[in-house]
């Protein structure tokens, strides 16, 4: 089977979109599926450095780039949209990352000329809150192809249960979702931790945006802070974002009573980011939406428990398992569960085992079997349906 997967952009700055994507692609690899990733090259106000309209790898995965010609939200590439309309028909399916980008509604209509069955993984979009973020330009897609995107699919690609029950509460006659989760590397699994007792860490891993709520997350740590039996705390917030809103957050963080112990790091991958969670005690991700929560799975993967807001979609997988604490979006709650798991060390052990337990369901293998699987149903589908014809 040959599958192609289009998304908007593949650079790190796009955070867990762009990793998953390529971590689904090597578990496809692993299960017999042949991938190809076409995207454009955006990298912010930059591109990535990489060759357009030629196959090559990247990540370890075979992809071919376009260049982005307009537009840092839509991302239109021309190029991409003539190779799509001229190569579709060499996949048996495509997968769709996105719904508000011109990639996704450029591969939905070259699927749907080809007589391709296609899948999309709407990445949170059809979430409520989400939704309601520059909803005209989102009416106006919709509008403009959005809506036929969605309700020619042969599938849904949902990596949880809520994100599924959000997005078919805000559009109406979506096709038949499929649940998968987002993979996550056995590196993770693999990390023995080594935890100073004597300058515990709550650590902050993602791209800096406003449903992020980092700001939140740094009132309730000055909040916790106040109360001195808990003045050997640390909070490290690893990633990047604009410029103006990384300012915002250090200007914060410098005008409360922890001043002293909030670091920003910056965005770290590989070793860095591995020793991050070797070191954390507690990952925190007080998020108004989250589709899956990406840096919250592997921070479960690595035996460190994890402090959400019901908005990240793994926080009914959390509660029910023990895996850590869902508190309310109030800075009041979140600074409430922030001194609940600081004041008790072995219950954070505790729910560090339990979060690690719950975490195996991830492991890019059993993804990838899944998606496998999905595609195989799907392939099914279409030779039902031309034999009916």
């Amino acid at each position: 089977m040959n599958a192609l997967h289009v998304i908007p952009a593949l650079a790190t700055r796009y955070g867990g979109p762009s990793a998953a994507t390529l971590g689904m692609c090597r578990a496809l690899e692993g299960a017999g599926v042949r991938t190809l990733i076409a995207a454009t090259d955006a990298d912010g106000s930059g591109r990535l450095d990489v060759r357009v309209g030629r196959e090559e790898a990247f990540g370890g995965i075979p992809a071919i780039f376009f260049r982005r010609h307009l537009g840092e939200a839509f991302k239109w590439s021309s190029g991409m949209a003539g190779w799509l309309r001229r190569n579709a028909a060499r996949f048996d399916v495509v997968h769709v990352h996105a719904v508000f980008s011109h990639s996704s509604l450029a591969a939905g209509s070259a699927a749907r000329r080809a007589g391709v069955p296609y899948i999309v993984r709407p990445l949170g979009t059809l979430d409520p809150w989400s939704v309601k973020r520059k909803s005209q330009r989102k009416r106006l897609l919709l509008a403009l192809g959005g809506r036929v995107l969605l309700t020619h699919a042969a599938r849904m690609h949902y990596t949880s249960e809520d994100e599924q029950r959000l997005a078919e509460s805000v559009i109406r006659g979506l096709p038949a979702g499929g649940v998968i989760p987002v993979g996550i590397d056995d590196d993770y699994f693999d990390i023995v931790p080594c935890r100073d007792p004597a300058a515990p860490i709550v650590l902050s891993l993602s791209r800096l945006d406003e449903k992020k709520r980092i700001d939140v997350l740094i009132d309730a740590f000055h909040q916790a802070a106040a109360a001195r039996e808990r003045d050997s705390w640390r909070l490290v917030i690893a990633g990047d974002g604009p410029t103006a809103l990384v300012a915002h957050l250090k200007s914060l963080a410098a005008q409360g009573p922890a001043r002293d112990r909030i670091t920003f790091s910056g965005w770290v991958s590989g070793t860095n980011k591995v020793e991050l969670f070797r070191r954390a005690s507690l990952f925190a991700l007080p998020s108004h939406q989250e589709n899956f929560g990406i840096s919250a799975a592997e921070a479960m993967a690595s035996a460190v428990p994890v402090l959400v807001t019901p908005g990240v979609n793994l926080a009914r997988d959390v509660e029910q398992a023990g895996a850590g604490w869902v508190v309310g979006e109030p800075v009041a709650s979140v600074a409430a569960g922030l001194m609940a798991a600081m004041r008790d060390a072995a219950e954070r052990e505790r729910r560090g085992r339990q979060a690690r337990s719950i975490a195996e369901r991830f492991r890019w293998k059993n993804v990838g079997r899944s998606l496998a699987d999905l595609y195989g149903q799907v392939g099914r589908d279409r030779r039902s349906a031309e034999t009916r014809i």
